[in-house]
């Protein structure tokens, strides 16, 4: 016999935080806000209810959270070197083997920063907010 414990409402609600947080802070470094817009259309990264069944472990949902976070982080670094290819394929291909719609290669982003001039996007978080 083998026990397994069920993923949890925190996990799942930090799965869709980090996803956010790729929409907001990561997407809008590379890409247009047309892309994202598609994205959202296409529901990239998007979790349903179908997923956190799916994904419905304790150790099943880690995976999804640690490969989300290690392509985060690779995002975020100031340069995006080829070091780093090899790491950020395999965690999209984990998401990919956890049925989320991930549908970007390493290379898509290192052109797509090179090509971005702008950082103003409606999908970014306010640097500051009015307070009345």
């Amino acid at each position: 016999m083998k026990i397994v414990f069920a993923s949890t409402p925190s996990q799942e609600e930090e799965i869709v935080d980090l996803v956010k947080y790729i929409y907001e802070n990561i997407f809008p470094q590379y890409f247009s806000d047309e892309e994202i817009e598609q994205f959202e259309q296409l529901k990239v990264l998007q979790p349903t209810d179908q997923h956190f069944k799916e994904f419905g472990t304790l150790k099943d949902a880690f995976q999804v959270m640690a490969s989300i976070q290690t392509l985060i982080s690779i995002l975020e670094s100031s340069q995006l070197d080829e070091q780093y290819a090899e790491l950020f394929n395999r965690n999209a291909a984990n998401l990919r083997e956890f049925g989320l719609f991930f549908p970007f290669e390493y290379d898509q982003f290192t052109t797509a920063k090179n090509m971005k001039h702008t950082m103003l996007s409606m999908y970014s978080k306010a640097d500051n907010e009015l307070l009345i």
